[in-house]
């Protein structure tokens, strides 16, 4: 019954704004007979589901994206963002409620971005192992290389790839929509770190960084978002297919699978460090969210260059 009401709401809203509706939603779902709640986000399944949901858009046809999600991984935020901005016609990404850090990316991609009343964005600054990835350069500028280990050094090295990355995709994500200049300055404030990564970014500080942001915000979008979650499926993008019919509404499909981070010496072999140590596994690479649990007790501050130097041998 959920998912007949869901078609009729897409379909009646996509012949009312003449355009094709794609919704990202991830919520809390109840998985398997204890309806244990699992935190969705972003992954390769939603990337192949919104890919195709473009590539069969005429490109006549405006698409509007309404996103509802904490952020997920790198690879298939930056699929549907950029699928999203070789569109020919104009794109409007609207959040009734939050769309932080790789949804945030996404929504860069847009012609417009629609902010509910305090729906919020957020940074996109790249987290490696679980740690922001500015934090871990903070780290390296501030310790000795003799009192920090290789593997915090290395994981410095990929935090500042990744940042460079990030600032670039975003400058390439705003072109057209603001000036050279806007554009990189918003880049330089999302992705480096400024804030944490939780932080939201409501529409008037977003305005005041130079995105396209208005609060717009159509009834029948607002009202689309009391049909989620949907219990029916397990996919979290929903169109009106070319054919006619809902897509995703049966669609069975697996969690995706978390990469394993391999190589990591064994903790007992590395100088403990000040702050925060990740565990082994964790995702290497994302927008967010991480899982507290990837990130293990606070270990005691490693020693100083000096009692390094004192050690026997050296």
């Amino acid at each position: 019954q959920r998912g007949a009401e869901l078609e009729r709401r897409f379909a009646r809203i996509q012949r009312k704004r003449k355009s094709r509706v794609i919704a990202i939603v991830h919520r809390q779902e109840p998985m398997g007979l204890l309806g244990i709640p699992v935190l969705r986000y972003i992954d390769l399944n939603d990337a192949e589901d919104v890919l195709e949901a473009i590539r069969t858009t005429p490109a006549s046809t405006p698409i509007e994206l309404v996103l509802h999600t904490p952020g997920g991984l790198v690879i298939p935020a930056l699929q549907i963002a950029r699928a999203l901005k070789a569109h020919p016609a104009k794109s409007t990404v609207y959040v009734p409620h939050y769309a932080m850090s790789g949804g945030t990316l996404i929504a860069l991609a847009a012609d417009e971005i629609v902010l509910n009343k305090h729906a919020v964005l957020g940074p996109i600054d790249p987290q490696i192992a679980g740690v922001p990835a500015a934090s871990l350069l903070r780290l390296r500028q501030e310790k000795s290389a003799d009192a920090t280990d290789d593997y915090t050094l290395i994981l410095a090295d990929v935090g500042q790839m990744a940042i460079d990355q990030l600032k670039r995709a975003a400058r390439d994500l705003l072109k057209g929509t603001v000036s050279d200049n806007a554009a990189a300055a918003v880049a330089d404030q999302l992705a480096t770190g400024r804030w944490t990564h939780d932080y939201p970014i409501e529409a008037a500080e977003a305005r005041a960084i130079g995105l396209n942001v208005s609060t717009n915000m159509p009834a029948e979008i607002t009202e689309l978002m009391s049909l989620f979650p949907d219990r029916l499926s397990r996919t979290s993008v929903k169109f009106i297919g070319a054919n006619g019919g809902l897509f995703g509404l049966f669609r069975p499909r697996e969690p995706a699978p978390r990469p394993e981070m391999r190589g990591a010496p064994p903790l007992s072999e590395r100088t403990p460090f000040t702050g925060y140590e990740p565990r082994p596994g964790a995702r290497s690479f994302s927008y967010g969210p991480w899982n507290p649990k990837d990130i293990r007790e606070q270990l005691p501050p490693g020693p100083s260059a000096d009692d390094i130097r004192r050690r026997p041998g050296r």
